[in-house]
């Protein structure tokens, strides 16, 4: 395995071959697309899995809807038209014909669809059509549905797990008799995040309400967590929103409240996606290639034998059998306000015999694995093994026999550790400015709070200057007076501003 390329010497490099070194993903030959491998896939299935949890402890409830929406749909709902609306894949025909040549690679003229149909790039649309039918009186309401699904949105610039123009990921999508309930239920599940992202990706997000003209399609308010990355750009992980009634008006969504009158129902969205991933690596990752928190790892321990006979091995694998299954009944649990659950301890004893024992060290430090057992014939005689920490890069003997509670105890001491250094992170690359000086100095090292005068002109402009954007807004900040930096318009509250992917 050829050595990776520092973060200082090319960031977006670097993080390149971690994605096809440590085996996450691949370009597929559908351009745009990405072929997600098993070690990458079987990290976004832990993060599937914990968050199908946390909804159901929260009262929702998984369902599936179509992939194809009738283009009609989308032109209900204006603002939703004009998000998507370059983004949108197209099927406009069912059959292919024969060419002259007896080939089937040209669209039959007599098999075009009477409607078009968009691949899903979003539900909103096909879900509230179904709703329509579902929700007809308070009794009915809440209605909390999630679904797991792939969505298509067309991009020209793509990078692995961060934007792909096919990408999986979780939305859910709730109504409400009330604006009150539906608001809280947003401000609710992107708190079930902040949880997730906090104990589980080991990260410390800003959690704020979106600006207007960065709003999602359709919606009221938008909320955001947003996390910082090595490089002092900031991620929006996830989002979740308050859409009000405008859906519901769209599609004709009514129910009779306690008051036997009909009114339109209040609706709430939200969703992750493959993006968590980026986020991971970003977030952790260091020169040697992956660390994965120990939360969400594919797999915590590998056992490397060393051995030069048949012979050997025999005794090696008799000598760890007594920890392999105290291995098997380990539970590992991790603190957390929505999972109420504990998590296997996936281990692996690496029986490869055509590689050698330094290019497994290599690959499952890659990985970013967070433990390493290395057993050779000689350590049999003392009772000890060689146990390697990824996250802090620390070697150790071990006593056999209390392997397995070291283990446990690092991987929670590695798991804060990570949320420390991102927590401090974070607090030495937010800077508060006043000068438009101070706000271009500091937005290429950070997140930046400043003034602004609340303007979309001037949102763009700093942006066009900077590529400094307002990512959120304060939810309960104090007022405090002040001028923005850039027009020096008068202001009562700080916004964050950062560079983003």
């Amino acid at each position: 395995m050829a050595k990776l390329t520092s973060r200082a010497t090319d960031y977006s490099q670097w993080y390149n071959e971690i994605v096809q070194e440590a085996g996450l993903a691949e370009s597929s030959v559908v351009r745009w697309c990405m072929v997600i491998k098993p070690y990458g896939f079987a990290l976004r299935e832990n993060i599937r899995d914990i968050l199908d949890k946390m909804f159901k402890n929260t009262g929702h409830v998984n369902a599936y809807f179509p992939i194809l929406i009738p283009k009609s749909f989308f032109s209900k709902e204006a603002s939703h038209v004009e998000w998507f609306a370059k983004e949108c894949a197209i099927v406009t025909h069912y059959r292919l014909k024969n060419d002259p040549n007896g080939k089937w690679v040209i669209v039959d003229p007599e098999a075009k669809l009477e409607e078009e149909l968009i691949i899903r790039p979003t539900s909103e649309t096909i879900i509230w059509n179904s709703y329509k039918w579902w929700i007809h009186s308070y009794r009915d309401l809440p209605l909390l549905i999630n679904q797991r699904a792939n969505v298509m949105r067309w991009e020209m610039r793509t990078r692995m797990f961060l934007r792909t123009s096919e990408f999986l990921r979780q939305e859910g999508h709730t109504a409400h008799a009330s604006e009150e309930e539906a608001d809280a239920e947003a401000r609710k599940m992107l708190d079930v995040y902040n949880d997730f992202a906090t104990n589980f990706m080991a990260i410390n997000p800003v959690l704020w309400v979106k600006p207007a003209h960065e709003r999602f399609a359709g919606a009221v308010e938008t909320y955001t967590f947003e996390p910082i990355m090595q490089d002092g750009k900031a991620l929006q992980a996830g989002t979740s929103h308050y859409l009000g009634q405008n859906f519901a008006k769209a599609f004709d969504v009514k129910f009779t409240n306690k008051n036997n009158e009909l009114e339109f129902v209040y609706a709430t969205s939200r969703g992750v996606s493959t993006r968590l991933i980026w986020g991971l690596i970003m977030a952790h990752s260091d020169d040697a290639g992956l660390v994965v928190p120990p939360a969400l790892a594919p797999l915590h321990v590998v056992v490397v034998p060393i051995f030069k006979t048949p012979e050997e091995y025999q005794l090696i694998k008799d000598y760890i059998q007594p920890l392999i299954e105290r291995f098997e009944t380990t539970r590992l649990e991790f603190p957390s306000k929505y999972f109420h659950d504990t998590i296997p301890l996936r281990r692996k004893i690496d029986e490869d015999m055509n590689k050698s024992p330094g290019w497994k060290f290599n690959e499952y430090e890659l990985k970013g694995v967070p433990v390493r057992i290395t057993v050779g014939a000689r350590d049999i005689a003392s009772g000890m093994v060689e146990v390697f920490k990824r996250e802090s890069g620390e070697k150790a003997l071990i006593k056999l026999e209390e392997v397995d509670l070291h283990i446990d105890q690092y991987l929670y001491k590695a798991q804060n550790n990570l949320l420390r250094k991102n927590k401090e992170f974070r607090e030495t690359h937010t800077f508060t400015v006043n000068s438009y000086n101070e706000f271009k100095e500091k937005i290429e090292q950070g997140f930046v709070m400043a003034h602004r005068d609340g303007t979309t002109e001037t949102a763009e402009q700093i942006k066009a200057e900077t590529a400094g954007i307002i990512r959120c807004i304060p939810f309960d900040s104090v007022e405090e007076k002040g001028v923005c930096v850039f027009s020096g318009k008068p202001s009562t509250k700080r916004v964050l501003f950062a560079r983003s992917y």
